[in-house]
């Protein structure tokens, strides 16, 4: 089947899935052809199945913001006619899934008709679809989809109490490939970022408010008064500077490590000994079920879509949001007993196997053939 992906070209989970989706469509024969307005960051190579369609904005000094939404749209529809494109993919539903359909009614006036699939990944739900500037417009686009899916249960009731939907909503979990992470790094050795004596907690994110930075350094340090240990922070984002800030304030700056963005994290979580995740909100948690594909257990805040990934007490622990206390608590159950340390380590990664993208893969090809022959028949 030739497919049409539209996504985020960043390091945001949204982007990275719809890239790992792409990537594993094409090793099954399909033809995906990308199109976002650069390569995407786990896009490494092109090839015979993989296409990469850029979209330009022409910059006017008429628009105060350039309408990015408009040149989508246009790219879509040179894309899908050039090309031959059977089914169209937007992940995220602004501007993707408004764009898309715009597309698709340019087409319709040419005798073009074509089947979109939009899947909600969260923030496009939760925190910018429900503005009320924004809402009646991923209403709509929601509405005008022949199939949308979301990346979890929980994000699946989010979307239908702040959305008047008037379909279905299927959950295909965020997923991972276990063949990416079974190789075993000769230069992945603990003294790179700590002494021998001290445990490795990582954090990685966009350093956004939503992902609770601050807790982060404070959950760290608590545990450095039971026991000695470094903290891995990786990313960027506005709270960056203030995570730095406060270690400084704390005492602990020494002993904390910003790296900024990297497209090497099996590397950094290969010799993490546990993750923390203390987030408000989170639709599903993909940083963590990276982590627990690395065998590292996670510490995470009981929100969204997390506990259908960090199972309390078996992966990790689960607790209320802000609850630094607890988190601490946890952490160190984990971390002062090497025997615990290494059944909480086998059993994350034991659930992750339950996400590898072999599993997840067929969900979406079912999705797509019934799309495909369902609007087929409707038009036909």
């Amino acid at each position: 089947m030739k497919i049409a992906i539209v996504c985020y070209p960043t390091f945001g989970g949204s982007g990275v899935v719809a890239t790992e989706l792409g990537i594993a469509l094409a090793n099954r024969g399909h033809e995906i052809h990308f199109v976002t307005y650069k390569q995407p960051v786990r896009l490494e190579l092109l090839g015979n199945n993989i296409h990469l369609h850029e979209v330009q904005v022409p910059e006017y000094p008429l628009f105060h913001y350039q309408p990015y939404e408009l040149a989508l749209s246009s790219k879509l529809v040179d894309t899908i006619k050039l090309f031959g494109i059977e089914l169209l993919h937007v992940h995220y539903a602004i501007p993707h899934a408004y764009a898309g359909y715009m597309a698709k009614k340019i087409l319709e006036e040419e005798g073009i008709y074509i089947p979109m699939i939009t899947t909600l990944h969260g923030t496009d739900i939760t925190l910018v679809g429900n503005h009320p500037f924004y809402k009646p417009a991923v209403t709509f686009s929601i509405n005008k989809s022949e199939v949308v899916t979301c990346v979890s249960a929980d994000l699946k009731q989010n979307t239908l109490d702040f959305f008047e939907i008037e379909k279905d909503i299927e959950v295909i979990p965020n997923f991972i490939d276990k063949r990416k992470y079974s190789i075993e790094f000769t230069d992945c050795e603990r003294s790179l970022m700590a002494n021998e004596d001290e445990k490795i907690i990582t954090h990685i994110s966009n350093f956004r408010k939503v992902k609770h930075i601050p807790d982060v350094i404070k959950i760290f340090h608590g545990i450095l008064h039971e026991i000695p240990a470094r903290l891995v922070m990786v990313g960027e984002g506005p709270e960056k500077e203030k995570a730095e800030l406060l270690c400084e304030e704390l005492g602990i700056a020494e002993k904390v490590v910003f790296l900024g963005q990297s497209s090497e994290i099996d590397r950094i979580l290969c010799f993490s000994d546990l993750f923390l995740l203390p987030s408000k909100s989170e639709s599903f948690g993909l940083a963590a079920l990276e982590a627990m594909i690395n065998k590292v257990p996670v510490i995470s805040s009981n929100t969204g879509g997390i506990p259908e990934v960090n199972i309390h007490g078996v992966t990790g622990f689960l607790s209320n949001v802000g609850d630094i206390q607890d988190m601490v608590k946890n952490a160190l159950y984990i971390l002062k007993d090497p025997k615990t340390l290494e059944t909480f380590k086998k059993n994350a990664y034991k659930e992750a196997l339950k996400f590898d993208i072999h599993n997840i893969l067929p969900m979406y090809e079912a999705v797509y053939e019934n799309a495909y022959k369902d609007h087929y028949k409707s038009v036909y």
